[in-house]
This record gives C-alpha cells, sequence and structure tokens, in this order.
C-alpha cells in the first residue's frame, strides 16, 4: 500500500473553505503540522479549541488552553505565492541539468511552480 498523500505541506499559506458555523470559512493561515496517514492538518489560529491540562513537572502549570485542533485536509486550499489567490495544484517534472527530474506543484491558475 502506497503512502498517503496530501496537496499541502507544512508551512504552505492556505484558505479554509468551509467550516464549524462559518467560524472558520474565509480565515488564511499557514500550516503548522500535516498528518498524511489521518489526512489532516493544524492551521494557526483556526478552529481553536480551549484543553484542560494538568501541572506537568515544576514549570508547567495546569489550567485551560487555547490550541488549534486538526481538520480536514479537504477543507483547505493552497494559496499561490505568485498570484496570491486559492488555487488547485498540478504536479509537474522539472528536469534539472544533470539529475534526474523531480517533480513540483504547479499553481492550476497561472502556471507557475510553487515547489522551488
Amino acid at each position: 500500500m502506497s503512502a498517503a498523500k496530501l496537496h499541502v505541506k507544512t508551512g504552505d499559506t492556505v484558505v479554509v473553505l468551509s467550516g464549524d458555523k462559518a467560524k472558520s470559512k474565509g480565515m488564511i493561515g499557514k500550516i503548522q503540522k500535516a498528518f498524511p496517514a489521518a489526512g489532516k492538518v493544524i492551521v494557526e489560529g483556526v478552529a481553536m479549541v480551549k484543553k484542560h491540562q494538568k501541572p506537568r513537572g515544576q514549570g508547567m502549570p495546569g489550567g485551560i488552553v487555547n490550541m488549534e485542533a486538526a481538520i480536514d485536509a479537504s477543507r483547505v486550499m493552497l494559496i499561490c505565492p505568485n498570484c496570491k489567490k486559492g488555487t488547485r495544484v498540478a504536479h509537474q517534472f522539472i528536469e534539472v541539468e544533470g539529475q534526474k527530474p523531480r517533480k513540483v506543484r504547479v499553481c492550476k491558475k497561472c502556471g507557475v511552480a510553487i515547489d522551488k
């Protein structure tokens, strides 16, 4: 069985397409962490939840902490760094002299390579 793949990577800027009660819809943020096996991502500032934490050792006090929850990767769309719009992602092979071709993500709207 092949490894699970996502159309976004850690560090990408994305826009949220849908969310609970329109709170998250339209929000823009960077992906902090991606979970390809689960098909989920954590986007900064999106899907905030309150977590009740116990004190852990001397320096970590307990209490209620706000943190981001994982959302499904299908609910986010990559923002192209060139045209600054939400876009779908295509894949192309780029030939580099003296090396084997490598696969890069390409913006469907403007055609510019997202991965350098």
